[in-house]
C-alpha cells in the first residue's frame, strides 16, 4: 500500500497529517481541554426515547438558527423498551445497557423545539417510515435555506451500504411549538469510491458518514465535510515516516496500527443547490493513530478554519491513546496544511474517572459546545452505570489561536441561537 504522500501526490492538494507524534502529546485529564465531570443525577429529556447525536439547526455559515423565536434541535433517536422482553434480565428488571448498546441499529430522526435553548419539547420523527431508503437514518446536518422555512436535511443513510443522501422539507411556527412538513424525498449524492475513501468491500469496519456542508468565507464555494476512513484492503495501508513524525527514541515501533485509516474527507459542489457533488482528497488523514474522525465540522474565526471532530480511546492504534471527546486542527486556509489545536489536537476529552461520561460533542461558532450523555459512574470504582441518552450539560470553550481553553459550563442540552429568522 502507497504511504498518503504517494497515493495523494497529483491531486489538487495533500491531506495534513495527524501523526503519531502529535497523539503521543495528548493527556488526558489537563483541566483546560477536560470536560467537567457530570453528575450522576442527570436530568433525562425523555423516559421513552433515547437521544445522542444532537444536530441544532444552522445555517450554510455555521450559526445556530431560530425561526419566530423557536430555537430547533435534530437527534439521533430509538424507542426505549423498558418492557420488551427482549430487554428484561432473568430476574425481570430492564436491562437499559443492552438497549442502549442496540440502539444504533435502529436510530432515527427526529425533532426538539424550545423557546429557550433548552426545556426541549419532542416534536417527533422528521421523515415518515418509509421515506428513507435505507433501515438507519444516521446523523449529519440540518440547514435552513431561507425565510420561507425550508431546510435541507443532509444524512446519512446506512444498511445496506452508506450513503451520503438529503431530504428538503419545511418549518412551520405557530405561537404553540414547531412542526416539519414535506421531508419526503430523500435524494442519494455520493458514496465511497474505493479510491480515496475506503468502501465496506476493503473494509467491513469502514465509516462513511456525517456530512457537513458549508460555504468557504474565502472562495464562497458550497463544500461538505464528513466522515472516511483512507481506501485501500484493510491491514494494507503504510505507516511511514510522515505518518510516525518526531518521535522520541523508542517510540518507532508502530505496531499494528495500519489498521487505523480515519479521514476527514470533504466534496465540493457542482451546483448551488447541493445536489451534485465530486468527492475531493481527504483534508486530514490520522494513518496509524485513529480510526474514527466522526461528525466533522469547522468553525471560522479570526479568519482561520478550526476543524472538529470526535474519536474514542478505543479506535487509536497501537502504541498511541487519548480519551473520548473532541479534537481539532487548525489552518489558515481550506486546504491547509492543519496543525493539531494544543500541540496534540485534543481540544474537549472526558475524564479518566468517568471516560464515557459524554460524546458526539458539536463545537458552535460562540464557544458552545453541546454533546450527549452515555454512561455516568453511580459507584465506587465505577462498577456501576447510569445510562444517559440525554443531552449532556453544554460547555463553554474559548479558542485563541493555536489553542484552546475550557472556561464555562453550562445548563443541560444549552443551544441558544446565534440568528433569529423571521419566516414569511
Amino acid at each position: 500500500m502507497k504511504s498518503i504522500t504517494e497515493k495523494f501526490g497529483k491531486t489538487p492538494h495533500l491531506p495534513s497529517l495527524w501523526t503519531r507524534a502529535d497523539a503521543l502529546k495528548v493527556h488526558a485529564d489537563d483541566p483546560t481541554t477536560t470536560q467537567p465531570l457530570v453528575s450522576a443525577d442527570f436530568p433525562v429529556l425523555s423516559d421513552k426515547v433515547f437521544i445522542w447525536d444532537t444536530m441544532p439547526l444552522r445555517d450554510i455559515d455555521g450559526n445556530i438558527t431560530s425561526v419566530d423565536g423557536w430555537s430547533v434541535i435534530f437527534t439521533l433517536t430509538a424507542d426505549r423498551h423498558p418492557n420488551d422482553p427482549q430487554y428484561l434480565d432473568e430476574n425481570g428488571n430492564y436491562d437499559i445497557t443492552r438497549d442502549w448498546t442496540d440502539r444504533h441499529g435502529r436510530a432515527k430522526m427526529y425533532y426538539w423545539y424550545s423557546r429557550t435553548g433548552k426545556d426541549w419539547k419532542l416534536g417527533g420523527r422528521v421523515m415518515a417510515e418509509g421515506v428513507s431508503p435505507t433501515v438507519r437514518e444516521w446523523a449529519g446536518t440540518p440547514i435552513l435555506l431561507n425565510e420561507q422555512g425550508e431546510v435541507d436535511l443532509y444524512y446519512t443513510a446506512v444498511t445496506p451500504g452508506a450513503t451520503i443522501v438529503k431530504v428538503r422539507g419545511r418549518v412551520v411556527t405557530t405561537e404553540h411549538g414547531v412542526s416539519l412538513v414535506g421531508f419526503e424525498k430523500v435524494k442519494p449524492l455520493f458514496e465511497a469510491d474505493g479510491k480515496m475513501y475506503q468502501t465496506e468491500a476493503q473494509n467491513a469496519f469502514w465509516g462513511f458518514r456525517d456530512p457537513w456542508p458549508f460555504r468557504d468565507p474565502k472562495d464562497g464555494k458550497l463544500y461538505m465535510l464528513f466522515e472516511g476512513n483512507v481506501a485501500g484492503e484493510r491491514g494494507s495501508h503504510k505507516v511511514g515516516k510522515a505518518e510516525i513524525g518526531d518521535v522520541p527514541p523508542g517510540y518507532e515501533d508502530v505496531g499494528n496500527s495500519r489498521f487505523q485509516t480515519a479521514c476527514v474527507g470533504i466534496a465540493v459542489a457542482r451546483d448551488e443547490d447541493g445536489d451534485d457533488w465530486e468527492m475531493l482528497p481527504p483534508l486530514l488523514t490520522a494513518v496509524g493513530v485513529n480510526d474514527q474522525t466522526e461528525r466533522p465540522h469547522f468553525v471560522f474565526q479570526d479568519g482561520k478554519y478550526y476543524l472538529f471532530t470526535i474519536s474514542h480511546t478505543f479506535t487509536y492504534g497501537d502504541g498511541v491513546t487519548g480519551p473520548d471527546g473532541v479534537y481539532g486542527f487548525v489552518a489558515d486556509s481550506l486546504f491547509g496544511p492543519y496543525v493539531p489545536l494544543n500541540g496534540s489536537g485534543l481540544v474537549l476529552g472526558n475524564p479518566s474517572s468517568q471516560p464515557f461520561q459524554t460524546y458526539s460533542h458539536c463545537v458552535m461558532p460562540n464557544g458552545l459546545v453541546t454533546s450527549f450523555i452515555d454512561s455516568v459512574p453511580t459507584g465506587e470504582g465505577g462498577t456501576q452505570v447510569r445510562i444517559g441518552g440525554t443531552e449532556a450539560p453544554t460547555v463553554g470553550i474559548k479558542i485563541k489561536g493555536q489553542q484552546t481553553f475550557v472556561v464555562a459550563e453550562y445548563d443541560y442540552g444549552y443551544i441558544p441561537p446565534m440568528v433569529d429568522v423571521t419566516l414569511k
